[in-house]
């Protein structure tokens, strides 16, 4: 793209904009031409018969159009109403068919009608007629310079309305305010910061700043660019804010989390300086309220828009249902819904993804059964979708895609994957990444790799989704051979890749690789280490036993509950319980909110009857109100989902489940197997007595066993639990994958667990509850 010439700007713009004759304001000529279109605007059409004229009257495009074919004479004022009808209908063949009469007559010398049927070819898509018309034009003012520069926009093709700038303003031109607002909307089209801030500059020289339409193109470019801070200056400085300068504030701040109070904050003053809202401006106050999760405030902005009357807008309504589903109302949603006569893609997108989002929070989630369930019905969603006269977009397979990876729904997956290859989205970056994010979750790295290897374009997200998908399914040296492709091939990587670059070392104990990726993330890519970083590395010496190591690594950072944990449970597990106890003070004193972690805590305190201890723990767990830890686990059967709690006798197979777990558990003694004994806090369980002792039927377990009676010989087993496996779990089903002769996959609340001929891809560590 050719650069814009620089000039010297003052008045506190970015230094920087185009050199022309003289800096001068905006030159007496553009008066006059504002005047000669005042003047053509305003005549009607006329036609010369015999010296006479007919009365004056508008004429339709059939009417004048079957004048034309039989060659009458008419005034060239008659062509601009004509164009601007081809302009509205779209209709190219029209515009060229008016053309070809100019030029038969004589008219296409006339500069008002010419510039007038350039406006016409871009407003019909025919850039390059537009182009050539010009290029032919004997003389051009300003508004033919602006009208190609914001044909050019329209377009999709801002680098040439660029282009077409320099042009201009090489030839001794001057813009109008019309034509810098042209130019912004290009930078913001290009997310060109500072090429706008040139164009910036101009504004200011020119007076123009003031302007509301220059300013809201200002707002617009800065928000594009995420540059709220200049955005939010550029609105203050706008005297006479209408409806689009609001909006264009408040839907900034709706794409970005950091500022929704501000959003409707501003939201209020609007009303406040008496502005009427549009559809556009509701649309995003009710997403803040969804990004707020404010639901109170989003049925004030619902009740808002039936007082105006726009409550059937289909914008309007989407972002209503998107904010019912965020908050779980997902019956009021589903009404919403059911009632529109008019359903676009974006709607049932805006079903999927709102059901996609609260199944992403079910770990979190008080009732976790009911936000599982709520992921299904975004898979049944996406079929009603497949059933409906519309077909998924892009957003739509990324979404339900994202969906499966949750769930861990490997069958709907590979379903979905053949239908991106049967639409073609597959070429879709976006659905690519979420295609291999899918199959990483789902416990398929085959698969996960296959999808990789066969993308066309990667981003970084992509390269850090498989370097992280290989470090979790216990293949850290494939998962560093890619980091180094990664940079091989010239692609940067950030905090997150270097979380999993790190982990891969963790797992397979490479201590000289791991310092030598921390220094170089320090050193060559100048990115600060986070408690994540550190985490890693802190986790690494601790699987190797050198505990003093992991201590004197912590020194610098504040260690959060998930490196204190780690700490306590890797001083238990190595025997030194003396560090053990330490790590667990200072685990103690920041309160920690995962009820996990006191579990780790009772269990440490119960082995050593350090009672006064138990108590301790107990009465904080109180105090916290952290309730009782809920053991669940589902597992998927021909698309049929069978759900357990811990010690669960609810299925209809349930004696058939408790007996093959007895036959599996006394096989499994006599290869080795030691239960484990642990602390259960169960659900109906008295707080002031916890019990000890062998946990046989964890709900993991009876998921497992479920899928050996449901599934054929061979086919394998994947389980997802809702919190951390325990020890004794996590030692019987790994036998259980040796007994049987399957694989085996759980994916609990931490990372994934694959269980194949006796051993986990976890290395072991990660089971120390």
């Amino acid at each position: 793209m050719a650069s814009v010439p620089s000039l010297a700007v003052s008045g506190g713009a970015a230094a920087a904009a185009i050199p022309v004759a003289d800096a001068r304001r905006l030159p007496p000529s553009s008066v006059a031409i504002a005047d000669k279109v005042s003047s053509y605007s305003r005549s009607l059409q006329s036609v010369n018969k015999g010296g006479s004229e007919s009365p004056l009257r508008p004429l339709d495009v059939e009417e004048a159009m079957g004048m034309l074919r039989e060659g009458k004479t008419v005034q060239s004022a008659i062509y601009v109403p004509l164009l601007h009808q081809c302009a509205e209908s779209g209709s190219h063949s029209a515009a060229r068919a008016v053309h070809g009469h100019m030029v038969k007559t004589g008219t296409d010398a006339d500069m008002f009608v010419d510039t007038s049927l350039v406006n016409v070819y871009m407003r019909c898509g025919a850039c390059e007629d537009a182009r050539r018309l010009f290029d032919e034009m004997p003389e051009t003012n300003v508004v033919t310079w602006t009208a190609l520069i914001t044909g050019y926009t329209l377009n999709s093709q801002p680098e040439l309305a660029v282009e077409v700038f320099v042009e201009m303003l090489e030839a001794g031109r001057y813009p109008s305010h019309f034509t810098l607002g042209g130019m912004l909307n290009s930078c913001s089209s290009l997310y060109n910061v500072e090429l706008g801030k040139q164009v910036h500059g101009y504004t200011i020289k020119y007076g123009a700043e003031s302007i509301t339409s220059m300013g809201n193109s200002l707002c617009r470019l800065y928000a594009k660019a995420g540059n709220m801070e200049s955005a939010l200056r550029a609105f203050r400085r706008v005297p006479d804010k209408n409806l689009i300068t609001w909006t264009t504030m408040i839907s900034a701040c709706a794409e970005d989390e950091n500022y929704v109070e501000l959003g409707l904050s501003l939201f209020l003053d609007m009303l406040m300086d008496g502005v009427m809202p549009n559809e556009f401006t509701l649309t995003s106050v009710m997403s803040l309220c969804g990004t707020r999760l404010d639901l109170n405030l989003g049925k004030q902005v619902q009740a808002f828009c039936f007082k105006i009357g726009c409550q059937t807008n289909i914008p309007v309504k989407n972002s209503t249902m998107y904010l019912y589903l965020r908050k779980g109302e997902t019956e009021e949603a589903m009404r919403l819904f059911e009632e529109m006569d008019d359903v676009c893609i974006i709607t049932w997108n805006a079903m999927i993804s709102g059901y996609a989002g609260y199944a992403q929070i079910m770990d979190t989630a008080k009732d976790d059964l009911h936000a599982r369930s709520r992921g299904f019905q975004a898979l049944k969603i996406f079929r009603d979708l497949n059933r409906s006269a519309m077909k998924p977009d892009l957003f739509t397979f990324s979404s339900i895609l994202s969906v499966c990876s949750y769930m861990m729904a490997l069958e709907q997956g590979e379903q979905i994957h053949a239908q991106t290859i049967k639409t073609g989205f597959l070429s879709d970056v976006v659905v690519n990444s979420a295609l291999v994010n899918m199959y990483n979750k789902c416990g398929s790295i085959e698969d996960a790799t296959k999808a990789f290897v066969e993308m066309p374009i990667r981003t970084l997200v992509t390269w850090t989704s498989l370097i992280s998908g290989y470090s979790q399914h216990g293949h850290p040296q494939q998962a560093i051979q890619l980091f180094e492709d990664m940079r091989f091939a010239g692609v940067r990587p950030n905090e997150i890749t270097f979380v999993s670059v790190l982990s891969a070392c963790s797992y397979a104990g490479l201590v000289n690789e791991a310092e030598r990726y921390f220094d170089m993330m320090k050193h060559d890519y100048k990115i600060e280490p986070v408690v994540d970083h550190y985490g890693c590395m802190i986790d690494m010496f601790v699987r190797l036993g050198r505990l003093e190591d992991a201590f004197i690594k912590r020194t610098g950072f504040e260690p959060n509950e998930a490196i204190w944990s780690s700490l306590v449970a890797g001083c238990r597990s190595h025997g030194n319980m003396e560090l053990a106890f330490y790590a667990a003070d200072r685990l103690l004193e920041l309160k920690p909110k995962g009820v996990e972690t006191y579990v780790l805590l009772l269990n440490m305190y119960i082995s050593k009857e350090r009672w006064h201890d138990v108590a301790m723990v107990r009465k904080l767990m109180k105090q916290e109100d952290l309730g009782i830890l809920r053991d669940r686990s589902w597992i998927t059967i021909k698309d049929k989902v069978y759900f357990f709690r811990a010690n669960d006798k609810t299925h209809d197979q349930c004696d058939d489940l408790y007996q093959l777990l007895e036959n599996l558990l006394e096989k499994a003694k006599m290869i080795g197997y030691e239960p484990y004994q642990n602390v259960e806090l169960s659900e109906t369980e008295d707080d002031e007595k916890p019990a000890s002792g062998s946990v046989k039927h964890h709900s993991e377990r009876l998921a497992v066993a479920l899928g050996l009676l449901e599934t054929p010989p061979g086919a394998t087993i994947r389980v997802t639990k809702n919190i951390t496996m325990c020890r004794d779990c996590h030692s019987s089903i790994k036998l259980f994958s040796l007994l049987a002769n399957r694989e085996i996959i759980v994916r609990d609340s931490k990372r994934l667990h694959k269980f194949r001929d006796g051993r986990c891809s976890c290395g072991d560590f990660s089971a120390l509850l």
